[in-house]
C-alpha cells in the first residue's frame, strides 16, 4: 500500500534594495537613474530565477545579494566606502527563516562577496560573528575568493572619503552635502516550499573609525528571518537600528501582536525610528509572500517581484 502526500507550493516573492536617503530626482540624471534601476533588476532577476527553479529562499538571496556586491554603484563589496586609513571593511550576515540559522562578518578586507563568507560562517561554523582578523583567518581557511585593494577602488567613494578626512567627519554614502545615502544592500525571499530568508551587506560609513560595525552585521537589529513571521533586511543609520533593534522588533510585533506585516513595519519605521532620530528604510516578505518596502527616509533604491506579476522598481518616494 503505497501513501502519498501532496504538498501545495507557495508562490514565491523576493524584493531587493540598494539603501535609502536623501535621493533627489534633482541630483539625479537620466543616465544614473536608467544605471541604478538595471542594476536593480539584474540582481532582482538573479535571485528569481533560484526561486522560479524551486531553488531555496536562502540560495535565492545570497545570489541578488552577490550582484549587487559585484556593482561599484552601491556601497558594499565592489563598491565600499574608504575607512579612516583609506581602507575598505566589509559587513554581511545572512539568515533563513527555518531552523533559524544565521551567519555574519565584520570588518573584513579584500572579500569579493561578504554575503558568501557571511553563510559559510553559517554552514561552516558553530558560530554566527566572525569579525577582524579570525574572520579573515577563517576566510582564508575555507578558500574564499579574495581581490586586490585596487579592485574595491572606486573614484567616487575615493572622493568621498578625501572630502570626510579633511572635515574629520564620519560620513554616510553621499554624493554632495546636501545629498546623503545609507549604503547597504539586501534581500529578502520566500520560496516555493514556504522557507523565509535574509541577507545584508555593506561597506559601512565614509571614514569610519577604531573598527566601527553598523547594523548590518548584526542578526536582529540589521537582518532577520522567521517562517512563523517574516525576513528582514534594513538600510540606515545603523546606529539606531541597532538601538531600535528594527529587524526583531517587526517580528515580534507580528508574532507577540498579531500586528500584519505592514502594521509592524509602518510603527517601526515611521514612528518608533522616527522618533530617536533614525532615518532608513527596510524590505520585508512574510510567511504568506506579502512584500513590504518601507522607509521613512526621501528615497530607498528598492524592487520586488512576485511570481506571476510585473517587476517593481522604485527610487524615490
Amino acid at each position: 500500500m503505497f501513501i502519498v502526500i501532496f504538498t501545495s507550493m507557495k508562490n514565491y516573492a523576493i524584493a531587493i534594495h540598494g539603501g535609502a536617503g536623501t535621493i533627489s530626482r534633482a541630483s539625479m540624471t537620466l543616465e544614473k537613474e536608467n544605471a541604478y534601476s538595471l542594476a536593480l533588476s539584474d540582481a532582482i532577476e538573479r535571485g528569481e530565477q533560484v526561486l522560479k527553479q524551486g531553488g531555496k529562499s536562502v540560495d535565492a538571496v545570497e545570489e541578488a545579494v552577490r550582484s549587487l556586491e559585484d556593482n561599484p554603484l552601491f556601497n558594499a563589496g565592489k563598491g565600499a566606502v574608504f575607512t579612516n586609513e583609506g581602507k575598505n571593511e566589509l559587513d554581511a550576515s545572512i539568515m533563513e527563516g527555518h531552523h533559524l540559522m544565521a551567519g555574519a562578518v565584520a570588518g573584513v578586507k579584500n572579500i569579493k562577496n561578504p554575503v558568501s563568507l557571511a553563510r559559510a560562517v553559517m554552514e561552516k561554523t558553530e558560530h554566527v560573528l566572525l569579525s577582524g582578523q579570525g574572520a579573515m583567518d577563517f576566510a582564508d581557511f575555507i578558500g574564499a575568493q579574495k581581490m586586490p585593494d585596487d579592485y574595491f577602488y572606486v573614484q567616487m567613494r575615493y572622493e568621498q572619503y578625501l572630502q570626510a578626512k579633511e572635515s574629520d567627519k564620519i560620513l554616510l554614502d553621499h554624493n554632495s552635502v546636501t545629498e546623503k545615502k545609507f549604503g547597504t544592500v539586501g534581500a529578502v525571499a520566500f520560496d516555493k516550499h514556504g522557507n523565509l530568508a535574509a541577507a545584508t551587506s555593506t561597506g559601512g560609513m565614509t571614514n569610519k573609525k577604531f573598527g566601527r560595525v553598523g547594523d548590518t552585521a548584526m542578526i536582529g537589529a540589521g537582518t532577520y528571518a522567521n517562517n512563523n513571521t517574516c525576513a528582514i533586511s534594513c538600510t540606515g543609520h545603523g546606529e539606531f537600528f541597532i538601538r531600535s533593534v528594527v529587524a526583531y522588533d517587526i517580528s515580534c510585533l507580528m508574532e507577540y501582536k498579531g500586528f500584519s506585516l505592514k502594521q509592524a513595519c509602518d510603527l517601526v519605521v515611521k514612528d518608533k525610528l522616527v522618533k530617536i532620530g533614525g532615518e532608513g528604510g527596510l524590505i520585508a516578505i512574510d510567511n504568506l509572500g506579502n512584500i513590504e518596502l518601507a522607509f521613512n527616509s526621501d528615497g530607498m533604491y528598492r524592487a520586488s517581484k512576485k511570481e506571476g506579476e510585473e517587476i517593481f522598481i522604485g527610487i524615490y518616494k
